[in-house]
């Protein structure tokens, strides 16, 4: 019988003591910590240096774990996300799902479940407790936000993130709003803008809002 291979992880999170707890658990478990940081920048870096299977990250650790998922789930498509947090609220969840996270835990799980969540979200499953399911199923089933409403034909023409784009836009958001919401720059957020334009062949963003809502 052949053994299982290790799965690879680097782990960032800036309490010294807990992360000694998790890299304990999950080598216990069969899995290799091959590398181990205490903020954002460390676990970008690690990431990119030791391309693991999975990128285990904190997100309120110096840097923002949520912009680390961001630039590793665009850097490193290959590596699975997930986030190991304190944190339930709406904002830190979905936030990190459009980061690009595959799994969101909570620091109140046994750390023995871990090597075994780790390697569930590798097999595609879900990594997430039963009440924040619950929650995003609640948010898709819940009544539309102020804005585009639903998803027309016309959108069909745009890429995720720029139908993000115009969504937030659509709901009043600034430019500079929608750039921190999506931790890119003013500037990005303007070149979507720009290709949603080009796409729907409108001479500006009012235009494209009753396009869109028109479909």
């Amino acid at each position: 019988m052949v053994a299982e291979r290790p799965v690879r992880v680097v782990l960032a999170d800036d309490h010294a003591r807990l992360r000694g707890q998790i890299r304990a658990a999950l080598e216990a478990g069969g899995c290799d910590v091959c590398g181990e940081g205490a903020t954002a920048g460390e676990a970008i870096e690690l990431a990119l240096a030791q391309r693991p299977d999975v990128v285990l990250l904190d997100i309120h650790m110096p840097g923002n774990g949520v912009r680390a998922a961001e630039e590793i789930s665009r850097s490193l498509p290959g590596a699975a996300i997930v986030m190991l947090t304190q944190s339930k609220e709406d904002d830190d969840l979905f936030d990190s799902l459009r980061a690009g996270a595959s799994g969101y835990l909570l620091k109140d799980l046994d750390p023995a479940a871990l090597p075994g969540a780790l390697r569930g979200v590798l097999a595609g499953e879900a990594a997430m407790p039963p009440g924040l399911v619950t929650r995003i199923l609640q948010e898709f089933r819940g009544p539309s936000r102020p804005g585009l409403l639903r998803r027309p034909a016309a959108a069909d023409k745009l890429s995720a993130r720029e139908w993000e784009v115009m969504e937030l836009l659509s709901q009043g958001h600034s430019t500079e709003e929608v750039a921190n919401r999506l931790f890119v720059s003013p500037t990005t957020v303007r070149v979507h803008v720009s290709a949603v334009l080009r796409k729907l062949r409108v001479k500006d963003r009012e235009s494209a809002f009753k396009l869109l809502r028109r479909g």
